[in-house]
């Protein structure tokens, strides 16, 4: 779906300001006369080749200039002749911390020992950053990677993305909602497509109708307080499910008191009704969290099978080499 198509609910209209919008023009989040909250600081993860700064200029929304207002990727090259398909991982945190090793760094490390270039994203944060910041920094990510993969050495046409928690949500909005750039655009990274060619989502939030098991309010952290029901409709991934949206491959636990499960079901169910390639697993044992199934209790086994699944569902559709025996 074309993000522009959003555009008549007021809190959309800046939806595409992160391809767009300069930064000098662009809505600041605090309230005229009141002093913007204070910005998150991001350890990096661990182990990374380079920083890329997605907006070198300043970011659009900018609230300062710390490390907190600078949406980043860090890079996880692999080895062998390219081009390569990649992967843009994005860790979880409820959208007021990243978990940078867990859910960021492990899985770009993995990524890149089977033959997948890999970067992990650092976006902006809430209370300081609310929405549609995040899905500009995803969506300039994709850009950027897109724009420049003659050089990254990647695939333009296998660039995937890996979102847990509020990264997994974040993953099912931009592959349901995005626009092929625009081509008058006076920076060329906003000239190319936001379309993730596939996404991987572990026990992301993908249906606003399944009730948090805290009680909160659908994306209240990133709307804002009480948010109306077209605002939280808006960016409801299973809404916007399309015959375009993004093949998935969607990771979820019975156990998890955090993030239904139905979420993952409802996302396949609307994914499969549109056609689009889709794999779902639902694992009995688990709370939120669970990562790739490594260093967990005895008990839950049966998920330490987790990396085995998500690379032959990659070499499926090759977007993962073939491992050798």
């Amino acid at each position: 779906m074309n993000r522009h198509l959003l555009a008549s609910l007021p809190f959309l209209l800046a939806v595409s300001f992160a391809a767009q919008t300069p930064a000098a023009s662009a809505p600041p989040t605090a309230a005229p006369g009141t002093t913007p909250p204070a910005t998150t600081q991001t350890a990096p993860p661990a182990g990374f080749a380079q920083t890329i700064v997605l907006w070198p200029n300043g970011a659009p929304g900018a609230l300062g200039t710390t490390e907190g207002d600078i949406p980043k990727l860090f890079t996880y090259p692999t080895t062998g002749a390219g081009p390569h398909p990649t992967v843009i991982v994005m860790p979880g945190g409820g959208y007021t911390h990243l978990v940078m090793e867990q859910e960021g760094a492990y899985e770009a490390r993995w990524l890149a020992a089977h033959g997948v270039a890999a970067f992990v994203l650092e976006y902006r944060l809430a209370p300081a950053y609310l929405y549609p910041t995040q899905s500009g920094d995803v969506s300039r990510a994709i850009r950027y990677v897109r724009s420049h993969a003659a050089e990254l050495g990647v695939k333009p046409d296998a660039i995937g993305i890996w979102g847990f928690s509020a990264g997994g949500s974040l993953a099912g909005y931009a592959a349901t909602i995005h626009d092929a750039g625009n081509p008058a655009a006076a920076d060329p990274i906003d000239r190319v497509s936001d379309r993730p060619d596939f996404e991987i989502v572990s026990y992301g939030r993908m249906d606003m109708s399944v009730p948090l098991a805290n009680g909160t309010l659908p994306m209240e952290s990133i709307l804002g307080p009480h948010p109306s029901q077209a605002a939280i409709d808006a960016i409801d991934p299973v809404k916007h499910v399309t015959a375009e949206s993004s093949p998935s491959f969607l990771y979820s636990t019975t156990g998890d008191k955090t993030v239904d499960s139905r979420n993952a079901a409802k996302f396949y169910v609307a994914l499969k009704a549109a056609g689009v390639a889709s794999e779902l697993h639902i694992f009995e044992l688990g709370a939120h969290g669970t990562h790739m199934g490594e260093g967990l209790p005895p008990a839950m086994h049966e998920l330490t099978v987790t990396p085995t699944l998500i690379a032959n569902w990659m070499q499926l559709h090759g977007w993962m080499p073939a491992q050798p025996e």
